[in-house]
């Protein structure tokens, strides 16, 4: 019997992994890292999903750590076959990875140190070398064996660089069936990110859920919005604080910002990109330009030249810690943009610790925050927010610009699965994942009214292809 079992990422946003059983073989989607509170997540990143050695491939949509994050536990358990990519992605990966490596070394040892219980990081950083070593690209639209009967093809999601859905055919006794996995779906308009190709002949899918019950500003609409908070902030004399994923967000926010100062549209203030791995990223855009979305007339115009879109009067990429610290001792107005995306580690902790209590700075939040996350608390608004370890007020103005989110929003993701539909005339079930139960309740309520059938699976649950 050919069967999904969802893992992770089912009825929660992160830990995407869903296990695929095939033809006697065993195949990952996607092996993502769980975020949230510590206690919350731990035992979940380390329990396996399967045993290793019953591993024989691993087929991911796309290097955000909430899809990939786990990847080097699994090595470290002692997974060695292949992990399948397209080459964008394992560029972005082994940034991002090593990334992840540091950060589970440096929270172990300062948990060792303050807590004064011995804490083992999930992994380390050979783990993470190790895992990008096992990857192996495929481009869009170019069919590869994964295990004996099973035949895979990404297509672009338009979610990140190098973002995919997946396209899973399955052989067994001469007869075929067609398993589509949507990975993160983007949005169309994006800049520099083409728009989504739903996937064709589908007989069952597994599809993101993330905002399935709400709908977004508009690419261009956000871009004015942020504009806006520049200038009032700046008005101020205040400092705008970002959390961004290093990974695509950073990219979208710089190239808003470069085209908001070309066109005179904010003051000429400093804009601070203080995230090693979002540099890092950046070199990465710049170095697969192939996947630009030329319909977009800034892009196509700014696209020669080193790091054209990304580079412009008054930003700086930061690199060093001491580089980083220093921000906090600069006066007037600036940008600084810094991941953790989430605000749960990295760089825009201690801008937030010092930046928080100051009502003349905005915190500008521009994705997604996950339940239990400190960027959740931020939304929410809660007067005293915890950052390492000490209660901080705060006062500084909180602004949320939904527009600028790479996930598809209700609209969209009707969208998406109508056209998937409209071309798969043997389509069966939906199986919603990615997505925090309210969210994904209204789209599947929305779904089965319109005639799919639609479900919303538990971990552990299983999809019978």
């Amino acid at each position: 019997m050919n069967e999904v079992v969802f893992h992770g990422a089912a009825r929660e946003v992160t830990g995407s992994c869903h296990i695929l059983r095939a033809n006697g073989r065993t195949v990952l989607l996607d092996c993502g890292l769980f975020q949230g509170h510590r206690a919350d997540v731990e035992a979940k990143n380390r329990a396996l999903p399967v045993p290793i050695e019953s591993i024989d491939a691993i087929v991911l949509s796309h290097a955000h750590i909430d899809h990939a994050g786990r990847l080097p536990f699994l090595v470290h358990e002692g997974f060695s076959k292949t992990i399948h990519a397209t080459p964008a992605t394992i560029d972005l990966s082994e940034a991002m990875l090593a990334d992840a490596a540091h950060i589970q070394e440096s929270d172990a040892v300062f948990l060792s140190r303050h807590h004064k219980t011995h804490a083992d990081p999930l992994y380390v950083m050979r783990d993470a070398v190790r895992t990008t070593e096992l990857m192996k690209g495929a481009r869009y639209d170019e069919p590869f064996d994964v295990v004996p009967g099973v035949k895979v093809t990404f297509v672009d999601a338009g979610h990140i660089l190098g973002s995919a859905s997946v396209i899973i055919d399955i052989t067994d006794g001469g007869s075929s069936r067609r398993l589509v996995f949507s990975g993160d779906i983007g949005r169309n308009g994006l800049p520099i990110i083409r728009d989504p190709v739903p996937p064709s002949g589908a007989h069952t899918v597994i599809m993101e859920s993330t905002y399935g019950n709400r709908d977004h500003a508009s690419v261009a609409g956000a871009k004015d919005e942020l504009g806006r908070v520049v200038r009032e902030t700046a008005a101020r004399g205040g400092r705008v604080l970002i959390p961004a994923f290093a990974v695509g967000r950073t990219q979208e926010i710089v190239l808003a910002l470069h085209e908001l100062a070309e066109a005179g549209s904010i003051p000429h203030i400093p804009v601070f990109i203080d995230s090693p791995l979002a540099t890092k990223a950046t070199a990465v855009f710049d170095a697969h330009r192939e996947l630009y979305d030329d319909t977009e007339e800034f892009v196509r115009t700014h696209k020669t030249g080193a790091d054209a879109l990304f580079k412009f009067p008054n930003v700086e990429y930061t690199q060093s810690v001491e580089e980083s610290k220093s921000l906090n001792t600069k006066v007037g107005p600036m940008v600084i943009i810094a991941a953790s995306g989430m605000a749960e580690s990295g760089r825009i902790l201690h801008h937030l610790a010092n930046g928080a209590p100051d009502p003349r700075n905005t915190i500008l939040v521009v994705g997604f925050m996950a339940e239990g996350t400190l960027g959740r608390k931020i939304v929410e608004k809660q007067p005293t927010i915890r950052v390492y370890g000490e209660d901080i007020q705060l006062r500084a103005r909180v602004e949320v610009i939904n527009g600028y989110s790479a996930h598809a929003d209700r609209t969209e993701l009707r969208a998406w699965i109508d056209a998937v539909r409209a071309q798969s005339p043997n389509l069966g079930a939906v199986w919603l994942v990615h997505g925090e139960p309210e969210s994904q309740d209204e789209f599947a309520a929305t779904l089965n009214a319109a005639g799919y059938r639609t479900n919303c699976p538990l971990p552990g649950a299983t999809a019978t292809l």
